[in-house]
């Protein structure tokens, strides 16, 4: 019978040597293996995203615009956060981080000035002319609103194909 703490003292020395669990999955091919490279420590320059993986961070700065569907301003901080994190190891995802936050901006200032707009109208509705601007200023939101989350989609499996998508009508805040 094996004592605890010589299991322990062999299990301890197997994973400091890199060769991992002595008996556990690890050893069985195709399973986990340690990767004494997956974690940067401070101060170091973050590692390439590979190919598929800087596709994959590209489309989630596209789709994460989503969320502001779910959270204020979640349009705008799901491709900030994306581009933040991710800008440093990929070109691919630094181009379309800003791509698809550029468009996020642009999109809330236009919602922003409709909103004022649909404000106005309320407003004068006291004196019959804001019936008619109340609900102009609701389609007109709601077009934006649905394109934008359309654009978002396909930007998001054009990069996804690794293809650089511009998105029409936009401007570039962030250079």
């Amino acid at each position: 019978m094996v004592s605890r703490r010589a299991l322990w003292s062999d299990t301890a020395d197997a994973l400091i040597a890199g060769r991992g669990v002595p008996g556990g999955m690890d050893e069985q091919p195709g399973h986990w293996q340690p990767n004494p490279q997956a974690t940067t420590p401070p101060g170091a320059v973050p590692q390439a995203l590979a190919e598929n993986q800087a596709r994959s961070w590209a489309l989630g700065a596209h789709i994460s615009a989503l969320a502001g569907f779910l959270v204020p301003f979640g349009n705008i901080l799901g491709p900030l956060i994306v581009w933040l994190l991710k800008k440093d190891q990929s070109p691919f995802v630094d181009d379309q981080g800003k791509e698809a936050l550029n468009f996020q901006i642009f999109v809330s200032i236009i919602m922003l000035a409709l909103g004022v707009l649909f404000g106005i109208g309320v407003l004068l509705t006291i004196v019959l002319i804001g019936a008619l601007l109340v609900p102009l200023v609701a389609i007109a939101m709601l077009v934006v609103a649905v394109g934008a989350a359309i654009f978002a989609i396909i930007g998001g499996v054009k990069a996804n194909e690794g293809v650089a998508y511009r998105y029409p009508w936009t401007m570039r805040f962030i250079k």
